[in-house]
């Protein structure tokens, strides 16, 4: 749940500062999240829901790893 707030946070973040220095405008910004607010409700969902988490727990260990002195 933290990976997945944080995920929609950083996302946020990026398309304020990309509507706010004009490299993106209004309308497809706006086109951009109702596509993923559709998208949610497909049955692509599943599986970009698996492979974010796949992602994050990848990182999840090399982070473990990079903290236990190289993982060997």
């Amino acid at each position: 749940m933290i990976i997945q707030f944080s995920l929609v946070l950083l996302l946020g973040v990026v398309l304020f500062v990309m509507i706010r220095g004009g490299s993106i405008k209004w309308g497809p910004a706006i086109v951009a999240i109702l596509f993923g607010f559709s998208l949610a409700f497909t049955g692509a969902a599943d599986p970009i829901q698996n492979f974010l988490e796949s992602i994050s727990d990848s990182l999840g260990s090399v982070d473990d790893s990079l903290r236990s002195g190289g993982g060997s």
